[in-house]
């Protein structure tokens, strides 16, 4: 199989990278700077996003797309400039995969656009599946909004990967917020009620390739573990398995004073079952959170 990945650099895009050539596919990565990156062995790296760049020359014959380009959402405080760029980054990259999706004589089969549990928005209380249908109500929901809209314009069968926080090694959302507890002050954020949709890095993969590989997928897919929790329930598995104290609380109003909107990413949350994978009977590696945990600080 022939598979390329935008923003196969990142924290997701290289643990794609990584597995998929031990499978022995084809891996081509769609980067902005190829002469800058500490290059995967066995993968092919394609410029793109510049004047005069013709990406689907060399992309010919692929068999799916994965689309995880885009500005990171937690690396800066979110002023209006910095909400127009990351809105922007997402649109631009995908209506660049769409036109080379539609500049292609054998188009791929599928495509996989990331996505984010954000899309429905902040609630306590009721379960989301990919069947509820939610209008954008905050910033980020906008974002997701905007951005599978854009990405269902292919043409093809696409499947739109609703990530919650996806738990790995040494990057991402889970190395900042193991951070505190290494440190011995981990602790609840805000009132510690706030769900947490999450999931393992290789159930990512894994899932991703599931839905490649079955037809029957497409639209939108929650890339959540089964098991539901909260902030509270989550800092006490870490705390457990790093041996580490749980009893610094940060208040809400801290955290919004630091953080300004972004805050929403720490002290707000969704529950969100995965019910498309389950229907399509996918097996997850890492369904609890504490076998999640202990297999990352292991590693």
């Amino acid at each position: 199989m022939k598979i390329a990945i935008a923003g196969g650099s990142g924290f997701i895009g290289k643990a794609m990278c990584s597995a998929f050539i031990a499978q022995q596919y084809e891996v081509y990565i769609l980067t902005r700077q190829p002469e800058q990156l500490h290059k995967e062995a066995g993968a092919t790296y394609v410029r793109w996003l510049h004047e005069g760049d013709h990406p689907e020359n060399e992309l010919e014959g692929v068999d799916a797309i994965i689309n995880l380009a885009g500005l990171s959402l937690s690396s800066g405080r979110w002023t209006a400039a910095r909400k127009a760029r990351i809105l922007e980054s997402r649109s631009t990259t995908t209506q660049e995969i769409i036109r080379i999706i539609n500049a292609m004589k054998q188009k791929p089969t599928v495509l996989l656009n990331a996505s984010a549990v954000g899309y429905y928005g902040i609630s306590r209380d009721h379960q989301f599946t990919e069947q509820d249908i939610v209008p954008p109500s905050d910033f980020l929901a906008t974002v997701v909004n905007s951005w599978e809209q854009e990405a269902l314009k292919s043409g093809i069968r696409t499947v739109l990967m609703r990530l919650g926080v996806v738990l790995g090694a040494g990057e991402g959302a889970f190395a900042k917020m193991l951070l505190p507890y290494k440190l011995y002050v981990g602790g609840r954020l805000g009132n510690g009620d706030q769900p947490l949709p999450w999931i393992h890095i290789d159930d990512v993969v894994q899932a991703a390739q599931y839905c490649m590989e079955t037809p029957e997928i497409e639209g939108a897919v929650n890339f959540v573990a089964p098991q539901l929790v909260t902030m509270e329930q989550f800092g006490r598995v870490v705390a457990k398995q790093l041996n580490r104290p749980h009893y610094f609380p940060v208040p809400s109003m801290l955290l919004r004073l630091m953080l300004g909107e972004m805050s929403m990413l720490l002290l707000e949350g969704q529950q969100v079952v995965p019910q498309k994978l389950q229907d399509h009977r996918y097996t997850f590696r890492y369904p609890e959170l504490t076998d999640a945990i202990k297999s990352i600080i292991a590693r």
